[in-house]
């Protein structure tokens, strides 16, 4: 999924990971990892994280407190692009893709329009990491939506060789 192009610079290079991969943690796929275990993991390896996310992040807030209808709401991580000009807010979720955790993130993405963006910021973009997506369930989610919102997956490990060859052979076939 590209990133929506910026003046000047080529979409192709700002894009979003499919699937993001974690093995810079150091957890293991096997072991129960819930998302505080997981944002503790990417916060004391922020550099490497910051690598991963792409071009042009900044790190501004973890659990950043925010205040909607007098209840307090922490997205998980928040960054500042400055190649996009952008804020840009991830929540990390230790489970497959719901629209209620996308929800979520789309009130976060919003609150942020209307509250924290500075004169010459472009719309903030919200990122959704989860352990497994279907496909038709972000697409119908997504439906009518007009925050720059994105669903990825994330993997702690990248799968054995034997798996990833075969992996390719299937691509493969598919191209012929």
């Amino acid at each position: 999924m590209s990133l929506p192009s910026v003046q000047g610079h080529d979409s192709a290079e700002l894009q979003i990971r499919q699937p993001f991969t974690f093995e810079f943690l150091g957890l293991k796929a096997q072991d129960i990892v819930d998302e505080h275990d997981l944002e503790e993991a990417l916060i004391s390896h922020l550099q490497e994280f910051i690598l991963e996310l792409g071009k042009g992040f900044c790190f501004e807030s973890r659990q950043k407190r925010i205040i909607i209808d007098d209840e307090y709401f922490y997205p998980d991580l928040v960054f500042y692009n400055r190649i996009l000009h952008c804020g840009v807010i991830i929540e990390l979720k230790n489970e497959e893709f719901s629209y209620e955790n996308f929800g979520q993130l789309n009130a976060y993405v919003s609150h942020y329009r209307e509250n924290e963006m500075q004169p010459g910021d472009n719309p903030p973009i919200g990122i959704l990491l989860c352990t497994r997506k279907g496909k038709k369930m972000v697409e119908y989610a997504l439906a009518g939506m007009d925050n720059q919102l994105f669903v990825s997956t994330y993997m702690l490990q990248l799968p054995d060789k034997k798996t990833l060859e075969e992996f390719l052979l299937k691509q493969l076939e598919k191209e012929r």
